[in-house]
């Protein structure tokens, strides 16, 4: 069984290179924010108050949050596209902020853990979500480079709109400080500049080095 915690901040490339390291390594791919981008729409949907963490928490206990085949579900309703929204990508990080909605996502988070084992991407995977993981990697980027994926990613190259999400992944940044926990142990790597392929292949080594250690 191989386990793999992938934190760090957003745009640093965590899906990516988790989803295609799972796939790599024959382990399921864990991906938290997903998990808490479900919950913030359920809460959305159900009009109440993203700062209320009592609210927020009855209204995720009542809803049934999971993930298959890469896909998000929300009441068995596939809501992937919905959850990459800009009203959830706005609202997530106050609903994530709240210690109780956190530990009610825990058990669900630590469930997508395969019988192979599984990699999981989030804040504070390997110190809270699998802090037992074999590899713990912080993955980061330059501020500009990170600024510049999310411009791409929504077909935008020009220098305002990269712009708009360098202020965009800094408030992010800022709300999500409270959450994101670099383990000690942790890897540190900077992806700036460098191939997902390039990436892939040094963190599959360290995952079976560490496996088999």
């Amino acid at each position: 069984m191989t386990v793999v915690a992938i934190d760090g901040p957003a745009g640093s490339g965590k899906s990516t290179v988790a989803a295609a390291l799972a796939a790599r390594l024959g382990v399921s791919h864990v991906d938290t924010g997903a998990i808490y981008r479900a919950a913030t729409l359920a809460v959305l949907r159900a009009g109440v108050d993203v700062r209320d963490p009592i609210a927020c928490v009855r209204v995720i206990g009542e809803s049934v949050i999971g993930r298959r085949d890469g896909r998000t579900l929300l009441d068995g309703e596939d809501v992937e596209a919905d959850i990459r929204g800009p009203e959830v990508t706005a609202a997530v990080s106050a609903v994530s902020a709240h210690p109780d909605v956190r530990a009610a996502l825990l058990a669900l988070q630590r469930g997508q853990v395969g019988d192979a084992g599984g990699v999981v991407e989030g804040r504070d995977a390997g110190t809270v979500v699998v802090p037992d993981a074999d590899l713990k990697v912080w993955l980061t980027a330059d501020p500009v480079e990170r600024a510049r994926r999310r411009a791409a990613e929504r077909g935008e190259q020009d220098a305002y709109a990269i712009g708009v999400q360098a202020a965009d992944l800094a408030r992010r940044d800022a709300q999500d400080a409270a959450q994101m926990a670099r383990a000690p142990e942790a890897v540190v790597v900077d992806t700036t500049g460098r191939s997902v392929d390039d990436v892939i292949e040094e963190l599959a080594a360290r995952a079976v080095e560490r496996s088999r250690g």
